[in-house]
């Protein structure tokens, strides 16, 4: 089954060189570009890609306001939405967070982890990459909340065994590792998994990770190999 996507950025040797990295994969196929954020909501709500690649810096519209358009609390039917950034941008990726993104990449993340998170987002197995999204989340943690105080608390406080998997989603792991590490099958971690998106009211698994940051349920794993960066 092929992977749809759209590539929106202002810079057309950028759109270009991922047009390349990606048709290059068997699975995937680029099926519309867009230059500015008004042209990629345009194409993507006629399109309905599986994964839609938006930078964050666009004219007209930037890839903060495209991402709620597009996967925002309000949106029906969201797009699974991936973005592009730098770690400079910290801010607008928040935004971007909030505002439904699954998933970040870096633009000089390399062909395999941009590949990688094209397919994870095209299941909804979103990309938790402990080189870009991990040290970024651990940042806007810090940030967004002041030393000592959590962040929102669940709607329903979370069972042991749930904590686990937060921690686990948090550090990186996917629903395979998870499996492996607590010695439970694939379809109780996405159980879990389920059931903590609505404990939370969050929607996805970077919202995890970004709940489990601000409120300090972090440890052991690969977040710990980020120590020193």
């Amino acid at each position: 089954m092929t992977i749809t996507v759209l590539l929106a950025d202002d810079q057309a040797m950028v759109r270009s060189g991922l047009r390349l990295i990606l048709e290059n994969q068997p699975d995937i196929s680029v099926v519309a570009e867009a230059a500015d954020g008004v042209e990629a909501l345009a194409a993507a709500r006629r399109l309905r890609p599986d994964v839609c690649l938006v930078d964050i810096r666009m004219p007209r519209l930037d890839g903060i306001e495209v991402t709620r358009a597009l996967a925002g609390p309000g949106v029906v039917d969201p797009l699974r939405v991936v973005v592009v950034t730098t770690f400079d941008l910290d801010e607008y990726v928040y935004g971007a967070l909030r505002g439904g993104a699954v998933g970040f990449v870096l633009k000089d993340a390399g062909p395999a982890l941009l590949v990688e998170a094209v397919r994870a987002a095209s299941v909804g197995d979103a990309l938790i990459s402990p080189s870009v999204t991990l040290r970024l989340l651990r940042h806007l943690a810090v940030t967004a909340s002041p030393a000592g105080k959590s962040g929102r608390q669940p709607l329903r406080p979370l069972s042991e065994r749930e904590t686990e998997v937060v921690r686990a989603i948090a550090a990186g792991r996917t629903n395979q590792e998870i499996a492996a590490q607590l010695f439970i099958s694939l379809s109780t971690v996405k159980s879990h998994v389920s059931g903590i998106q609505t404990k939370l009211g969050v929607r996805n698994r970077v919202e995890i990770a970004a709940w489990a940051w601000e409120n300090r349920i972090v440890g052991g794993g690969r977040q710990s190999e980020l120590g020193s960066t």
